[in-house]
């Protein structure tokens, strides 16, 4: 995570954004108390959107977070694929 000011956020926008997308960065650029903007890629906005969906059902948070500590604890199951 990177704070700059506008003013150099301005001089160097091109490198700064480059900084963003290609590093998955987060850039603040503070504007007065309150008025600052994060700036992160759209690929860091989608995931956000993704699991923010996934976790706004009760049930779907629940079976997701068992999943996960399933995993953690090395459970597994194997399956057939079907053609």
């Amino acid at each position: 995570m990177e704070v700059i000011n506008y003013s150099e956020f301005r001089q160097s926008l091109k490198a700064h954004l480059d900084n963003v997308t290609d590093n998955h960065d987060t850039l603040i650029v503070p504007r007065g108390e309150d008025k600052g903007v994060v700036i992160i890629s759209l690929v860091e906005w989608n995931s956000i959107q993704e699991t923010l969906h996934l976790m706004r059902s009760d049930k779907n948070r629940a079976r997701l977070t068992e999943a996960l500590n399933r995993a953690d604890e090395g459970i597994s199951e194997d399956h057939q694929l079907i053609d």
